[in-house]
């Protein structure tokens, strides 16, 4: 039966040519913008790490002026200064923890005749590789014997592997950085969180290929490598002594098993503080544990003007869904002697409504098919533009099979007013007419 409703179908749309292309049109242009910028917000929005985020913190507190301080609604500062993420970090409160900054490193090719260039790095500590799940291609990270030596280590990305060591295994070779031998202990495996999470007020490199080296944070400060990113509350005289300025340059990530630990350390968190502001070193007690989504949903990763973007693309999928339903309207009143017929040889209304979502759905897969040609040249032009995401716009399987769900429900609710109008209308009328 599926077979006849399908020729019947075939034969409709073949004869009103104009109206099927005005139709297949409309819902292939309103798919194309509206998987479009799904699939950039998918992008912007999605879970860097789905297997541990829920496990993931970020905690804050605030060293600043009580200047402009308002109890309860002023949030805590996103970075913070050395004292005190060394205070959290060696208090061990958590199941692992790391302090981190971006930084900008000077890379010294081993051939004679290439030229220094400057990577993307971190300065961090030893359980940063663990904590994130950081695949290695070979050997692993350093210690924290090796963080408190001030070792003189370095984990390299393998894109960094592959253009220095022609992708071979350089575990135990040295490389220069900022003129400075530092011995390779791990080369990484393809691997960059999108969005970044942990470069978050750091330094601002949200998206891309990831960093290109990974320093220990003693190590990285013992031979003067500036973060990228400075935010002192006093007055500064000696910016190359950061670990004793009023200037706040680190995050911290920390590790929690379950609700219990986040509670505990949510405790010790706000007991520091209040321990700080005996001390006189805080004029503000408020703290902060934000879980890896909240964080991102706190600083805004995905910018108000793509979610406004992907709501107009939805609307205007609404407004050719619209069109669409006037279409086969149209096509519904001039087939009404048609229907008339069948009606009068048998067919119930079941059968009419049946027929007319059968030709619903296929005009919605044909817009599907068009669609994702639209789909495919609007995320060619997003990979144009001058932002850090553009060249992760790629339609994926999952959108490729979620361009067709859209299409056929997109047509199928077109497809209902018109099957509606088709199955109710009385047969004798229509024939008489005829």
């Amino acid at each position: 039966m599926l077979r006849y409703y399908v020729d019947l179908a075939l034969r409709s749309l073949r004869r009103d040519k104009v109206l099927t292309v005005l139709m297949v049109l409309a819902l292939a242009l309103g798919i194309g913008a509206s998987i479009t910028t799904l699939t950039v917000l998918r992008l912007l929005s999605g879970d860097p790490l789905p297997q541990k985020s829920s496990q993931l913190y970020y905690p804050r507190i605030d060293p600043n002026p009580r200047n402009g301080y308002i109890e309860g609604q002023t949030k805590p500062e996103a970075v913070m200064t050395y004292v005190d993420a060394m205070n959290l970090l060696n208090a061990h409160r958590a199941k692992r923890q790391a302090a981190m900054a971006l930084m900008q490193a000077k890379v010294a090719p081993l051939r004679a005749h290439e030229r220094p260039f400057y990577s993307d790095g971190v300065m961090t500590t030893s359980d940063f590789f663990t904590m994130f799940d950081a695949p290695f291609q070979y050997g692993g990270g350093w210690t924290p014997t090796d963080d408190a030596n001030r070792a003189q280590l370095v984990v390299i990305a393998g894109f960094l592997n592959d253009k220095l060591f022609g992708g071979a295994n350089s575990v135990g070779k040295t490389i220069r950085i900022e003129d400075h031998d530092f011995r390779i202990v791990g080369v990484l495996k393809d691997w960059s969180p999108q969005p970044r999470f942990y470069t978050q007020e750091l330094g601002g490199r949200s998206y891309g290929d990831g960093e290109a080296v990974f320093l220990p944070l003693a190590a990285a400060r013992a031979i003067d490598i500036t973060p990228n990113s400075v935010n002192c509350f006093a007055s500064v005289s000696d910016m190359k002594h950061l670990e004793t300025q009023p200037c706040m340059w680190l995050g911290l990530w920390v590790e929690l098993g379950d609700a219990a630990a986040v509670a505990s350390y949510k405790e010790f968190l706000a007991g520091y503080a209040n321990q700080q502001q005996s001390l006189g070193r805080f004029q503000r007690t408020e703290t902060d544990l934000p879980d890896l989504m909240q964080w991102l949903r706190d600083e805004q990763v995905v910018p108000d003007d793509v979610r406004l973007q992907a709501a107009l693309a939805f609307g205007f999928l609404l407004i050719c869904v619209v069109n669409t339903v006037g279409l086969l309207l149209a096509k519904c009143l001039r087939r009404s002697g048609e229907i008339g017929v069948r009606r009068a040889l048998g067919a119930t209304r079941r059968d009419v409504f049946v027929q007319f979502m059968v030709e619903a759905s296929m005009v919605g897969l044909a817009g599907g098919l068009l669609g994702l040609v639209f789909t495919e040249l609007g995320l060619w032009g997003v990979r144009h533009q001058p932002a850090q995401y553009a060249s992760l716009a790629h339609l994926n399987i999952e959108m490729f099979l979620f361009t067709f769900v859209v299409a056929l429900v997109a047509s199928l609710i077109a497809g209902l007013l018109p099957a509606w109008r088709a199955c109710v209308l009385a047969p004798a009328p229509q024939l008489k007419a005829a």
